[in-house]
């Protein structure tokens, strides 16, 4: 049928997926509490009060019952399996007390390279804008391995507010699969991975969403960001995604403000690594819109990106290229007037002592 996969209608995979997440998200609340998995509001926290993390949790359970109800056993699902477990390890590890990030790193290039090299997901090419770049071997593995920790950590980066790394995901994962119904490729595993992980992301945002009454932490955000990069390899692989151009203008915020917080950190002459509060979600939070109203602004940015994305899969890339440099021009000017990359306004106090004093 139209609307099944591998013999599932997708709508069951969803509500099955859903419900599952949503479920085990109180008994990964209790397990969190009792490992003190417990995030201390500090300087840097957009909440107020003690919160447990972990949370992620559910939603890899739900995306293991998932692929044991609906997903077909190969050597590529293996690869995900193994390194899915390996990176929800290593966040499971930081959540209940906080690891150097090099050692998150460390394990992440693990993940990567048990996906590359046992599940053979290579990226040999990439067709941006019409032109076509072949990575011989071995610059396709190093490509590839880069690839999937550069999307992972964007998606971690961007976990600062309630509900934003699980619905800035969850818009992926729909977009991912409305292209597949729209190419007709209903049958691939990026389909059934991304209606898998769909389901289980939304049923943890049921939990996650302001106010929030758990985190998802590094055991979610690594995860989800390590399976979206994965999706959009298989997706390219299998020609859901016409152009390595979708998976980016999907996740146009998450990778921009990853840039941004490198330039940033960088002129800085501070680490990669160091945190602080000048991402794109602190701005919005700079001009008064709240968390809740931030979050669903971010959201608003996202759909739009990611219906760019379905109008560039529909045969349509000159109008879409248009409306995505559109974009880009706004998403510019936004970095001009806000500190993502320099503080004006400790400019302006330099400039204006009387005002510095008041």
């Amino acid at each position: 049928m139209f609307f099944e996969v591998n013999g599932h209608n997708i709508f069951f995979i969803v509500l099955i997926t859903f419900l599952t997440s949503a479920i085990l998200v109180p008994f990964v609340k209790k397990a969190a509490i009792h490992a003190n998995a417990i995030d201390i509001p500090n300087e840097r926290s957009s909440h107020t009060v003690p919160t447990p993390r972990m949370g992620g949790l559910a939603i890899f359970g739900a995306f293991l019952l998932g692929y044991m109800l609906f997903a077909r056993t190969s050597i590529q699902m293996l690869s995900i399996l193994i390194g899915g477990f390996i990176i929800v390890l290593i966040g499971i590890f930081d959540d209940i007390k906080p690891i150097r990030a090099r050692t998150k790193l460390i394990f992440q290039l693990i993940a990567a390279c048990v996906v590359v090299f046992y599940g053979n997901i290579v990226l040999n090419h990439i067709d941006v804008l019409g032109i076509n770049f072949v990575f011989p071997a071995p610059l396709n593995y190093l490509v590839t391995i880069i690839f999937i920790v550069s999307i992972t950590n964007a998606i971690n980066l961007i976990d600062g507010l309630d509900g934003l790394s699980s619905g800035v995901s969850s818009i992926y994962f729909t977009t991912i699969a409305i292209i597949a119904f729209v190419l007709n490729k209903m049958q691939g595993l990026d389909t059934i991975l991304s209606l898998i992980m769909l389901g289980s992301t939304l049923g943890f945002l049921v939990h996650n969403f302001h106010p929030a009454k758990i985190f998802m932490g590094d055991t979610g955000s690594l995860f989800l960001g390590f399976t979206i990069s994965v999706i959009a390899l298989l997706g390219f692989k299998a020609t859901t995604l016409t152009s390595l151009i979708i998976p980016i203008l999907i996740l146009s915020i998450p990778i921009f403000d990853t840039a941004f917080a490198i330039f940033r950190r960088l002129l800085k002459g501070e680490k990669i690594s160091a945190p602080d509060k000048e991402h794109f979600h602190h701005q919005l939070l700079k001009m008064k819109f709240g968390v809740k109203g931030t979050v669903l602004i971010i959201y608003g940015i996202n759909i739009i990106f990611a219906a760019v994305s379905i109008f560039y899969v529909l045969g349509d890339s000159k109008i879409a290229i248009a409306l995505y440099v559109a974009l880009m021009i706004l998403l510019l000017f936004i970095v001009l007037r806000t500190d993502i990359l320099f503080h004006h306004k400790e400019e302006e106090k330099t400039n204006h002592p009387a005002k510095k004093k008041k």
